[in-house]
C-alpha cells in the first residue's frame, strides 16, 4: 500500500509519499505558487531532486502535476498513478469530526464550522480536498486532524471557565493541536525507552509552538485551546492572551474586533515583541548584537515553555522523558539549555556538552539526571500516513 501525505497551504501543496510494507519515504515533494500563471513544482526521489515549472491553477492541478512526476520513466518511482492507494491529509481542526475519518461532505461541513478559530489552516484545506474529490473520485481521501491526539484529554482539562453551554452548543474547549508531531514523539520515546507508561512532556517547537503532557501514550493536556493561536507565543501569533485587553485597545485604537484579531494573530509572538522577524534564528541573531526587544522575544517565549513544562511535572506526578522535537526544538540547541536551565532540584539536568553537539535524534541529559532529555525529530507525515493505512484496512 502506497499514501500520498499532503501538507497545504493557500497557494502550496508538499507531499511525502510512503510505502506502508516498510513505511520507507519513496518520494517528497511539492507545487509552489499555485494559481499563478507559472507555478514552480520539485520532486526529491532517492535522493535526487528536480524542478520544472508546471500549470497549477488549483490544489488538484498541482496533485496531477505531482503525480506526473512520481511516474515518469526512467526518473518515477511510481509505473502508474493508480499505485498511490490514498491521499492522506494532516488537517488541522474538523471540530466535532474529529479523528481519523474519510472526507465526505459532512466532514467538510464540520471544518467549515471552525474556520473562525482556524482561519489560515481550514479553507485552503476544504477547497483542496472539495477539488480533488471531484477530479480524482476513485481516490480515498483520509482526514487525520491534529485534535484527534488530545481527545484523551480530561474533561477537567479541556473545559474552560466560561458559561457551560458555550461549550455544549458552539465546541468551546481546549482542541489542541500538533497532534501528529506529539503522538509521533509519543510512540518513539516508548520505543527508545523500551517502555509504555512514560511520563513525556513533548516540546513541539518551531513557527508553530505547543507543549503536551503524555502519560502511557495519551495525551493527558496540551497548551493550545479552541485555535491554534494559544498557547505559546508562536512565530507571528500571540499565544495566551487576556481577551478582555481588546476592549481596551478597541477605545483607544478604533479597530475593530476582527482588526485587532487580524493583529494579534498575524503581528503577536516573536515578531510582535522584537519588531525584528517571526524566526528564532533572526531574533537570537539581533538579541545577540544587543537588541533588547528581541532578547525579550526570547525570554518570553522560554519562560511560556517554562510555564507549561512546571504545570505538566504536577499533573503528571514527575516526568520520565522531556522531548524536543520541531525546527526549533531539534536545532535550539540554546533553548533547550534555557528550558531545563537550574532545575536539578527537580530532577532535570541538561548536559552542556551533549547539548551542544547532538545532530538529530539523541539524548542530551546529565548522567546525573532524573528526567530523560531526548532530541527527537518528528515525523508528522508517517503518523498520517499510518492513520490513513489504518483507516482503510489496509
Amino acid at each position: 500500500m502506497k499514501v500520498l501525505v499532503a501538507n497545504l497551504g493557500s497557494t502550496s501543496f508538499k507531499y511525502r509519499l510512503f510505502d506502508m510494507e516498510t513505511e520507507a519515504e519513496l518520494a517528497r515533494g511539492g507545487v509552489e505558487r499555485i494559481g499563478a500563471q507559472r507555478s514552480d513544482a520539485f520532486v526529491e526521489i532517492a535522493g535526487q531532486r528536480s524542478e520544472l515549472a508546471v500549470e497549477a491553477p488549483d490544489h488538484a492541478a498541482a496533485v496531477e502535476a505531482c503525480l506526473g512526476q512520481l511516474t515518469e520513466p526512467d526518473r518515477g518511482c511510481l509505473k502508474d498513478a493508480s499505485e498511490v492507494s490514498a491521499i492522506g491529509f494532516k488537517a488541522v481542526h474538523g471540530g466535532r469530526a474529529g479523528g481519523v475519518c474519510r472526507v465526505d461532505d459532512g466532514v467538510l461541513r464540520a471544518m467549515e464550522e471552525m474556520n473562525p478559530v482556524a482561519p489560515a489552516h481550514n479553507p485552503p484545506y476544504i477547497a483542496a480536498m472539495r477539488q480533488l474529490g471531484e477530479k480524482l473520485p476513485e481516490m480515498p481521501l483520509v482526514a487525520a486532524f491534529e485534535t484527534g491526539f488530545h481527545e484523551t484529554i480530561p474533561e477537567r482539562l479541556k473545559t474552560y471557565a466560561a458559561p457551560y453551554h458555550w461549550a455544549t452548543d458552539y465546541g468551546v474547549r481546549r482542541w489542541g493541536f500538533h497532534g501528529a508531531s506529539h503522538r509521533y514523539v509519543a510512540t518513539r520515546t516508548a520505543e527508545l525507552l523500551g517502555r509504555d507508561d512514560l511520563r513525556v512532556v513533548s516540546c513541539h517547537l518551531g513557527g508553530s509552538s505547543s507543549v503536551c503532557a503524555i502519560r502511557g501514550g495519551k495525551s493527558v493536556a496540551t497548551s493550545m485551546g479552541m485555535s491554534p493561536q494559544t498557547g505559546l507565543p508562536q512565530s507571528s501569533r500571540v499565544g495566551d492572551f487576556d481577551a478582555f485587553a481588546l476592549l481596551q485597545v478597541a477605545e483607544r485604537t478604533g479597530k475593530s474586533f476582527e482588526e485587532l484579531l487580524a493583529e494579534l494573530g498575524s503581528q503577536g509572538g516573536l515578531l510582535g515583541l522584537s519588531g525584528v522577524s517571526g524566526d528564532l534564528r533572526d531574533v537570537r541573531s539581533a538579541a545577540d548584537g544587543g537588541n533588547a526587544r528581541a532578547q525579550l522575544a526570547i525570554d518570553v517565549y522560554v519562560s511560556s515553555i517554562r510555564h507549561y513544562l512546571g504545570a505538566y511535572l504536577v499533573e503528571l506526578g514527575g516526568i520520565d522523558v522531556i522531548a524536543f522535537a520541531g525546527g526549533i526544538g531539534e536545532n535550539g540547541v540554546d533553548i533547550r539549555a534555557a528550558v531545563c536551565a537550574d532545575l536539578e532540584g527537580l530532577g532535570i539536568e541538561i548536559d552542556p556538552a551533549k547539548n551542544a553537539s547532538q545532530r538529530g535524534e539523541g539524548a542530551v541529559h546529565a548522567p546525573a539526571s532524573k528526567t530523560e532529555i531526548w532530541v527527537v525529530p518528528t515525523n508528522e507525515e508517517l503518523v498520517v500516513a499510518r492513520q490513513t493505512k489504518a483507516l482503510l484496512g489496509n
